[in-house]
């Protein structure tokens, strides 16, 4: 299967995950202020391509440091805010993010791989369908999210992997972005 295979069109919805995906990581430590939030390269280009293919991206992201107090609610809305604006200024779109606080511990249905925040974005946007769905994710927590709900997964990693719930691998949001052109 490719992602050709998939006849990828505006009725399909993308699911990103953020750090790892759209921002980089910070090692052992979570982006609590907007001061630490760092865009990957290429990821704003990226997405504003994939505004064009997806009918609907919305980004999911486990956010534990707020179950943990290291940052509160309202720091994370305004690296949201701060993160959507950015991408709107460069010509991409995201419809909405979607966070879980929850620590991994609580196994909360709305942190990944729970199916919660997917739930959440169908209420929102009746029209999302799962089957015609795609997520981005670096963890296999975002590929068992992903294969949950029904999704298409594809696994943003240096190293190829074979497991089941991983459907395609790419090394980068670039990656995938080169790839789609090439299809459409």
């Amino acid at each position: 299967m490719t992602l050709k295979n998939l006849n990828i069109d505006k009725s399909w919805t993308l699911f990103l995950d953020r750090d790892g995906v759209i921002n980089k990581k910070l090692d052992n430590d979570y982006v609590k202020h907007w001061i630490e939030f760092e865009f990957i390269d290429g990821s704003i280009d990226a997405i504003k391509y994939l505004a064009t293919v997806f009918g609907k991206i919305v980004v999911v992201t486990n956010q534990q440091g707020i179950g943990k107090r290291l940052y509160r609610i309202e720091d994370l809305e305004l690296i949201h805010k701060n993160m959507l604006y950015e991408i709107a200024y460069h010509g991409g779109k995201i419809d909405k993010v979607y966070f879980s606080p929850h620590l991994t511990a609580e196994n909360h249905p709305t942190r990944k791989p729970g199916i919660g925040m997917a739930l959440t974005a169908k209420q929102d946007f009746p029209e999302i369908d799962f089957k015609k769905s795609i997520v981005i994710g670096d963890s296999m927590s975002d590929m068992e999210f992903g294969k949950n709900a029904g999704m298409k997964t594809i696994f943003i990693s240096d190293e190829k992997t074979d497991d089941e719930r991983v459907d395609f691998n790419f090394r980068s949001l670039n990656d995938v972005v080169i790839t789609l052109q090439n299809t459409h």
